[in-house]
């Protein structure tokens, strides 16, 4: 397989990554300037990037069935843009749940949690810019030992936000509501250490 061929797959997760930053930065923006008559507008746009991902994704697979040598081992490729896409899924979907539970106002501790996660993103996209060099780069374990940092930050700030919630608010729908979205803040930044654990792995079997 041609050089130019192999960089494909890298430059589509780098791609895919991209899309998960800039989903991230947006559903921080509409937190931070929350307006709840604007969600069906906000939706749309978080949408069409979570629809770019997945054209992406299906581009690379479209290319992996067809191709004869890859550069990793296909099921490498195919479970690493999976967990990409799903980083981008997550997020999205924490943006549904603020729409559908009817949210009039934003935890300050959900926006701190949401700095996290697009922490995280920007690490993850990091270490996927140096993925395609990956027998040589150096700077690939302190990316994953990054991300691996903050992930464990998010839980902690999760534990810390679900306590804050069951002991200060007393209104069921409320904790019922915030309850889901923190669960979805977490899995976002879960969503970026499996993209980390997938490339740790890959760099584990190629070295």
């Amino acid at each position: 397989m041609s050089k130019k061929q192999d960089m494909f797959y890298f430059e589509n997760f780098l791609a895919c990554t991209e899309y998960a930053c800039q989903a991230a930065h947006l559903l921080e923006k509409v937190m931070a300037d929350f307006d709840p008559d604007v969600l069906p507008e906000k939706l749309e746009e978080i949408h069409v990037l979570e629809h770019a991902a997945d054209e992406k994704k299906h581009e690379l697979l479209d290319v992996l069935v067809k191709a004869f040598i890859t550069p990793i081992e296909r099921e490498d490729i195919m479970q690493l843009s999976q967990c990409i896409d799903e980083i981008t899924d997550k997020i999205e979907d924490v943006l549904l749940r603020i729409y559908y539970n009817n949210v009039r106002s934003i935890q300050p501790d959900a926006l701190e949690l949401t700095g996290v996660v697009i922490r995280c993103c920007e690490a993850v996209r990091d270490l996927l810019a140096e993925f395609s060099d990956f027998k040589h780069a150096k700077k690939m374990h302190e990316h994953i030992v990054r991300i691996n940092t903050m992930e464990e930050e998010a839980d902690r700030r999760y534990i810390a936000s679900m306590r804050d919630l069951h002991t200060t608010c007393s209104d069921p729908l409320v904790i019922l509501s915030w309850r889901e979205i923190y669960i979805y803040l977490e899995k976002c930044a879960d969503a970026c250490e499996h993209v980390a654990d997938v490339v740790e792995g890959v760099i584990m079997k190629n070295s």
